[in-house]
Parts: structure tokens; C-alpha cells; sequence
């Protein structure tokens, strides 16, 4: 059984103990709440603190120098102190919910029980007063975190109906703390409600899900109740796709445990997520077997449509595309150094390594025992693309040993898209070549290009 952390008090930021310090002084009530001290209690180090107390919001802004009201309207004020942030929330009630998201309306109380018992999940309903020492629990949440069970506060079902959010929080909080989901929680889920959920929001629960140490056995139980089906209804397609004989698990097992082998970062999580996306679209049964031709191209697309839909930066998206559209990628260990720097090229230098990160977590993630002969393949592949990428070998453009000015003042040329193919051209004779890249011989490769069919049109851009 997991047990509790005797005291918190070594935890609290001296921050933190001040604000308390001052509202009590000016008479009211002050506790130190949420995962701050559900993650004290687990003997982890919090992300952030927060402050409850009977103080109104504008009685809080009186008492703090520097403050922002950052959500006044529900009694939230973020005070600063000695260069941290911490938010002090006035004790409240809440009435009937709308849209399963949003309380009609606020009220400001004066007991942090009843402010304890509106919460989302028990291990979140535990307050701690620092001056008294003294622990208010009224939900049982030290017990559950005792028990590393994860449950709501109350009845499930109502929690869910007031905020349909809350259901995504409860799969996230079973990854990121490794607790066991209470039956009658997990029975309540009601997936269509998450509908009501903006994508922005639900982007927000995923990603801190995606990096929780190992998150996909939470996705499996969202597909068990039918909320992957409501929220990644491409990836839930995977379930029950077989591969043939490569492969033990279906497709979205398969995607799942290769989720758990990426490393922590979010975009090489969700490349290793969706790097097989594509298959359920795409399988043929054939008389040699099965095939997927051309899922890594659907994947592609598919990862695109899934990453916009839920509000994903343009530059996460066009990364993560890349890890799916290249995960099969065209070489091995026995490739020529002339195959691995071409592709190198193709893919972006900044991209191999995550590359084979993705491949490794997709080789782990077959399910059968890995031969040495495979590894000693994949290493040895590796150990070739870091030498490249180690060494002074051009591979982009600006890495050649002259540059676009070089161009025209040896071709007479004007600025423009001619330059760019012509640098092009270069890099793609020091890719077969890299002894070639000093500016004398590609000074004297570009005398040559003078009567070629690039140049035929000189004068004619160059009147």
C-alpha cells in the first residue's frame, strides 16, 4: 500500500506560506489546496500551488501589492510574491451546470468544506492550513491516495454531467499518478457528453496524458468505455485490425505500446501514437499475406486532419506528419553512405534522430522477441547517421562551401529562382561527392554549367 507523506510543510514554497501568512493576519480563513497538496502527500514535488480562502477577490487584491484578475468572475486571483505565481480562489458554491461545462452561476462562501465537496476528484478535495498543521479532508482523498484509486467526488455521473471535461482529467490523472480507476467512476463515463468540450481544451487534457510515464493502457481503457472513439475515432479504428505474422497486436494495441516506448516529448508520443494510423484504411489480404501499401502516405494525411482538428500549432503538425511519413523510411544499416546523406537530406538533419526514435518504438512495439541481428541492424544504422550528422558533410544548402552571391557574381546571373536550383544542383553532386565541397571546385563546377541547358535562358533574364 502507497504511503502518505508524514508532512508537507518542507514542500510548501516560502511564497506560498507568506500569502497565507497575510490573510490570516487580516482575519480570514486561508488553506493550501489541490495538487499541491495531493502531490506533497505522494511525496512528488508539485507543478503549482494553490490558496483557498474566505477572502472576496477584491478583499484579496487590497492585501497583495502586485496581482491579475484572472478569473474574478469564479473568485480566482493570481497573486505575485517574491517572482512566483500563485492563485487564491475564494471559497465557493456552484449552481445548476449548462452545457455540461459551465456553472450558471457562482456564489462566494465562508466554509472550505463545502468548497472541498464542488471539486472534481477526492485526492484534489484535501486542504492543509500551515499554521495549525491541520488537514481537512472531507471526501477521503489522503485515503485514496493511499490506495492509488482515483475516484469523483460524490456521484460520478453528476460530475460528469456538470462538466463533461471531467472525464478526460479522470483518464489523465489515472496516467500522470498510476492510480486504479473506482468501478463506479469508470461505469459513469457517458462518452458523447465530451462533445460539449471545446478542441482546444481537449488538445490541452491530451497532451499532459500523452506524457505521463506510461500512458497507453489509459488510452486502451478510453477505448474499452468509448471515449477514444468520441475523441480519436482514427486511432480507435485500429482495434481489431490485424498485420499478420510480424506483428502480435492489432493495430491500435500495437500503436499503444509503441506510444509507451517513445521518449517523453510530445511530438515523438504522438508520431509513435499515429505512425500506423493509416493502416485500417489501407490493409489488403493478399495470397502472400497482409499489406498496408501506402499507409504511411494516409498516415500522413490523416495526422494532419487529427492534429488541426484539435488546434495544434502548424509547426507541431508539419513535424509530427513528417515522423508518420517517413517512419518507413528507405534505408538500413547496409545502405551506402552516399543512400544515408541523400536521405538525410530528404528528411531534415534536425529530423534523422527522431526518425529513429520513432523506429525503435515501433520495433519494441511488434510484441515478438527482438533478435540480436535486428538490433545489432538498428544500432549499427544509428551509429552511421550520427557520424553524418557528426561530420563537417554538407546537407542542406548552407552548407555548401559557397553561397547564393558566389552564384551570380560567377554566372553573371540576377537574383532569383535560378540561383536556388543552381545551389540545388550543387549540393546534389557534394551528396554523391563531399570531397568536392571547397569553393575552388565548385567555382570551377559552376564555369561549366555556362553552356548547359540551366543557362540557356541567361541573357534572357539578364538583359
Amino acid at each position: 500500500m502507497f504511503r502518505l507523506t508524514s508532512s508537507i510543510d518542507d514542500h510548501i514554497p516560502r511564497a506560498v506560506l507568506d500569502i497565507c501568512s497575510t490573510l490570516r493576519a487580516n482575519g480570514y480563513q486561508a488553506y493550501v489546496v489541490g495538487g499541491g497538496v495531493r502531490d506533497s502527500l505522494r511525496g512528488c514535488t508539485p507543478g503549482d500551488w494553490d490558496v483557498a480562502t474566505d477572502a472576496h477577490p477584491l478583499q484579496v487584491v487590497s492585501l497583495f501589492p502586485k496581482t491579475i484578475p484572472t478569473g474574478i468572475k469564479y473568485g480566482t486571483i493570481t497573486v505575485f510574491m517574491a517572482d512566483v505565481s500563485i492563485e487564491v480562489t475564494t471559497f465557493r458554491s456552484e449552481g445548476a451546470y449548462r452545457d455540461s461545462r459551465h456553472p450558471e452561476e457562482v456564489s462566494f462562501g465562508s466554509s472550505i468544506e463545502e468548497d472541498l465537496k464542488r471539486r472534481d476528484f477526492t485526492v484534489n478535495a484535501i486542504a492543509y492550513e500551515p499554521e495549525s498543521g491541520r488537514f481537512i479532508d472531507p471526501c477521503g482523498g489522503r485515503r485514496d491516495i493511499r490506495r492509488r484509486l482515483l475516484r469523483t467526488v460524490g456521484d460520478a455521473r453528476e460530475r460528469f454531467d456538470e462538466d463533461a471535461l471531467r472525464m478526460l482529467r479522470f483518464f489523465r490523472f489515472l496516467a500522470t499518478l498510476e492510480f486504479r480507476p473506482h468501478r463506479g467512476t469508470l461505469r459513469a463515463i457517458n462518452p458523447p457528453l465530451i462533445k460539449h468540450i471545446s478542441y482546444e481544451r481537449i488538445r490541452d487534457e491530451l497532451s499532459k496524458l500523452l506524457l505521463a510515464p506510461s500512458p497507453g493502457r489509459t488510452l486502451l481503457l478510453m477505448d474499452k468505455v468509448g471515449l477514444l472513439e468520441e475523441i480519436l475515432p482514427e486511432v480507435a479504428q485500429g482495434s481489431g485490425v490485424t498485420q499478420g505474422s510480424f506483428h502480435r497486436y492489432d493495430v491500435l494495441e500495437h500503436s499503444l505500446y509503441a506510444l509507451d516506448a517513445a521518449l517523453p516529448r510530445l511530438d515523438l508520443r504522438w508520431a509513435a501514437l499515429l505512425h500506423d494510423v493509416g493502416k485500417p484504411s489501407t490493409r489488403k489480404e493478399e495470397a502472400d499475406g497482409i499489406h498496408f501499401y501506402g499507409h504511411d502516405l494516409e498516415g500522413e494525411k490523416l495526422t494532419r486532419s487529427i492534429l488541426t482538428r484539435l488546434r495544434y500549432s502548424r509547426q507541431f503538425i508539419d513535424k509530427v506528419a513528417l515522423l508518420v511519413r517517413w517512419h518507413m523510411f528507405p534505408i538500413h544499416a547496409h545502405s551506402t553512405d552516399r543512400a544515408l546523406r541523400r536521405f538525410t537530406r530528404k528528411v531534415g538533419k534536425e529530423n534523422v534522430l527522431d526518425l529513429m526514435d520513432v523506429r525503435r518504438a515501433d520495433i519494441l512495439a511488434l510484441g515478438k522477441q527482438t533478435t540480436y541481428t535486428s538490433w545489432a541492424y538498428y544500432q549499427e544504422l544509428l551509429e552511421r547517421l550520427k557520424a553524418i550528422l557528426e561530420s563537417d558533410t554538407a546537407l542542406s544548402v548552407s552548407d555548401l562551401a559557397i553561397n547564393g552571391h558566389d552564384v551570380i557574381d560567377a554566372l553573371g546571373i540576377p537574383p532569383g529562382p535560378k540561383v536556388g536550383a543552381i545551389l540545388e544542383l550543387l549540393l546534389e553532386k557534394v551528396l554523391d561527392d563531399p570531397g568536392i565541397n571547397n569553393r575552388i571546385e565548385l567555382l570551377a563546377i559552376l564555369q561549366s554549367l555556362e553552356n548547359t541547358p540551366l543557362m540557356v535562358n541567361k541573357q534572357e533574364n539578364n538583359p
